[in-house]
């Protein structure tokens, strides 16, 4: 599986903030992308998902069969898409059948998603009493309840202390271990090695190393 996306335009109120990107990504690989603020690291992360139509250029999943790229993704923004009301058991059941694709397998069991980012026996606790380092490591377990091959991380290590960072880690090296793909966009390392990087600029995008 690769995705790839070519001589990619995305406008954003009527303002160009990615110009002529191209970059491509396949199995078992790690995309980082940086670059100062505004200058379109969320955007990509959209548009790629199918959130954000762009002006020109186009995005292609080899193998991904009838599915659309979006439908192949998960995406991880910076909100943690969390019901402050439902317990972290429940907020992740819905995700589990809300994005559950059987052709893709079976993702984990809550029990042994919550074990992998470090939050065993809290299932029944309501997601508004958590903290933020708390919530984003519950949004981190979306990821693993559901299997998708491609995902879409934005600042995913936000708010996480340097155990989840680690844990983070390992999560990811499973991913792509497992033939997954990762583009993550960051301002901070994020402790993943043998990445490919892409660092974006103001309008003027600079080539993938």
């Amino acid at each position: 599986m690769k995705l790839s996306f070519e001589q990619l335009t995305v406008h954003r109120s009527e303002r160009e903030i990615i110009s002529g990107l191209s970059a491509g990504v396949a199995s078992g690989e790690v995309l980082v992308v940086t670059g100062p603020n505004g200058c379109g690291k969320s955007t990509l992360l959209k548009t790629i998902a199918g959130l954000i139509k762009p002006a020109s250029g186009k995005i292609e999943l080899t193998e991904s069969g009838d599915r659309s790229i979006g439908q192949c993704c998960h995406y991880l923004g910076h909100e943690n898409a969390l019901k402050p009301a439902l317990s972290v058991s429940e907020n992740l059941q819905f995700w589990q059948k809300f994005l559950a694709l059987s052709d893709f397998g079976a993702g984990l069991d809550i029990e042994s998603a919550l074990e992998l980012v470090g939050l065993p026996d809290i299932d029944e606790i309501p997601a508004g009493y958590l903290s933020a380092g708390q919530k984003r490591r519950v949004a981190i377990a979306r990821l693993l309840v559901c299997k998708r091959p491609v995902w879409l991380l934005d600042e995913p290590t936000g708010a996480l202390d340097k155990k989840s960072e680690a844990r983070f880690s390992k999560i990811v090296d499973g991913h792509r271990n497992d033939g997954g793909i990762t583009i993550a966009a960051t301002h901070q390392p994020l402790g993943l090695k043998n990445t490919k990087k892409l660092q974006l600029g103001p309008i003027e995008q600079k080539a993938m190393s």
